[in-house]
């Protein structure tokens, strides 16, 4: 089973079985921008916690998507270029921006669990 954690910039990030870290947004974000209408995804490679790598364009803002943690952008879902609804669709699944390699796995265990997500968002 895979282990997910959440930023406090509502962000969701799940650890999966060959030890990459698929990212995106959570639902309860998605549902604050409103319909998502387009999302540029960052180019592989390395980036520092913190760093803009993606941005997203919905009816209401445009908003900026932070490299969660240090490591390896390996991957990025290019089905979003096409339909990018699929944000507000399936957030927490198909509508994922990357996958990445972090650069120190300790660091995704710092992150927020879903009970702590659930208590911020509520606060």
């Amino acid at each position: 089973m895979s282990q997910v954690r959440f930023t406090v910039e509502h962000e969701w990030l799940r650890l999966d079985a060959d030890g990459l870290i698929t990212v995106g947004i959570t639902h309860h974000a998605q549902e604050a921008l409103g319909d998502v209408v387009f999302v540029q995804l960052p180019e592989p490679g390395t980036y520092d916690a913190g760093h803009e790598v993606a941005t997203l364009e919905s009816v209401k803002a445009a908003s900026n998507i932070l490299m969660p943690l240090d490591g390896e952008v390996v991957e990025v879902n290019t089905t979003l270029e096409g339909t990018p609804e699929l944000v507000n669709e399936d957030a927490q699944n198909g509508g994922w921006f990357f996958r990445m390699r972090p650069s120190d796995a300790g660091q995704f265990d710092a992150l927020l669990d879903e009970a702590a997500y659930q208590q911020l968002i509520s606060a």
